[in-house]
């Protein structure tokens, strides 16, 4: 049995102990996820006993590529989707169909009622997101290709440095570099910014130069093949910073808060371990960061899911409550962000293992080596 039937087996499990009949899977993701097709428009519609992907012409040959043997029904330019995959259900002979909350309007709902009215709908947007927060051998392989794409990109981006770039070239020349490293693009929109403009977590880009402040944040991500990584660095500007024996005042103020981050960092990876809640992983960073006065300014969760999307289950922060179990992959990012000043956010994607936890990104995060211009 290929992976994606095995995931769809597991699903099934899932619609017996729901009592659902069928489950209509709508959000583009969870049909790629469960079928290898990656195009949109395309509906999957899921059995205990079979399956069928409600398409149209568009998709003929890729379907046939990406997902050779499944059955499929091509619907006709005449009808919509959504009374395709009414008409589909109704010959199926089934009394109730679970759908994806998350991913169906309620205007697409109230049509799929109309069309289909003796279905009794049911809601849920977590079947298949539960199932993807455990990444398989294959996943794992592609997100530890995705971050080995993404480490080559940042010792690119750091030796063609210039002082003289500004936030939006950076941003421009991390999609080019991922491409030329060997990814299909950017997991998302690159974040650098520069000097007091690193306070703001997503900082969009601007004309600001690298030269004309203390700070760098790089925060970047490769996808490789359909998944993803996430990583952030903060470089430090030594032509505008005297880390000497007598360091000046801005200095040392860096370097206590970049010190802080990285302990809460290390906190949090020390806390992870299958059985232990999200909730707590994330209570471990948070803690070291008030503890050192700076609660108010870490803002956000402590970190996400990665996969085939840049932002999935499980989240960590204060009040999600998911034990985490091997096969799960997320990010690490704690960071303090003082208006007018600057922020330091250090981002690393880490595995739960069944013994503990692997550190999957090696690109160093102690402060020395994030110096440039020296």
């Amino acid at each position: 049995m290929d992976l994606f039937a095995l995931r769809r087996e597991r699903l099934i499990r899932q619609l017996t102990a729901e009592d659902i009949d069928a489950l209509m899977v709508s959000n583009p993701v969870n049909v790629t996820y469960l079928t290898g097709f990656t195009g949109d428009s395309t509906v999957l519609l899921l059995r205990r006993d079979g399956l069928l992907l409600v398409s149209d012409s568009r998709y003929t040959g890729q379907l046939a590529e990406e997902c050779p043997g499944l059955p499929v029904h091509l619907r006709p330019a005449t009808q919509t989707l959504p009374q395709a995959v009414a008409e589909a259900l109704k010959g199926f002979g089934i009394r109730s169909v679970g759908f994806e909350s998350n991913a169906v309007t309620v205007a697409e709902l109230e049509l799929l009622r109309q069309q289909a009215p003796s279905l009794d709908w049911k809601g849920n947007g977590e079947r298949v997101e539960r199932l993807r927060m455990v990444k398989d051998a294959s996943e794992l392989a592609q997100i530890r290709a995705a971050i080995d794409v993404a480490e080559r990109v940042f010792l690119a981006f750091r030796s063609l440095l210039r002082p003289e770039d500004t936030e939006k070239e950076l941003c421009d020349a991390l999609e080019h570099y991922a491409r030329r490293a060997g990814g299909s693009g950017t997991a998302f929109p690159p974040i650098v910014a520069v000097g007091e403009r690193a306070a703001l977590p997503h900082a969009p880009p601007t004309n600001r130069t690298v030269a004309s402040g203390e700070l760098l944040l790089v925060d970047w991500g490769v996808s490789a093949s359909l998944y993803k990584s996430d990583l952030t660095r903060v470089l430090i500007n030594s032509k505008n910073l005297n880390f000497s024996r007598t360091a000046s005042a801005p200095a040392a103020k860096l370097n206590e808060i970049y010190s802080v981050v990285l302990q809460a960092q290390e906190a949090a990876l020390q806390t992870v371990r299958p059985g232990v809640s999200t909730r707590v992983i994330d209570a471990a960073a948070r803690t070291v960061i008030a503890e050192a006065g700076y609660g108010e300014y870490f803002g956000h969760g402590l970190g996400h899911g990665l996969g085939l999307q840049i932002h999935e289950a499980p989240w960590l922060r204060p009040n999600a409550d998911t034990p985490v179990a091997p096969g799960m992959v997320f990010t690490l990012e704690p960071g303090i962000y003082l208006p007018g000043w600057g922020g330091v956010r250090i981002e690393d994607d880490v595995l739960v293992t069944p013994d503990g936890v692997e550190r999957l990104t090696h690109l160093p995060r102690d402060l020395e080596a994030m110096q440039i211009f020296a």
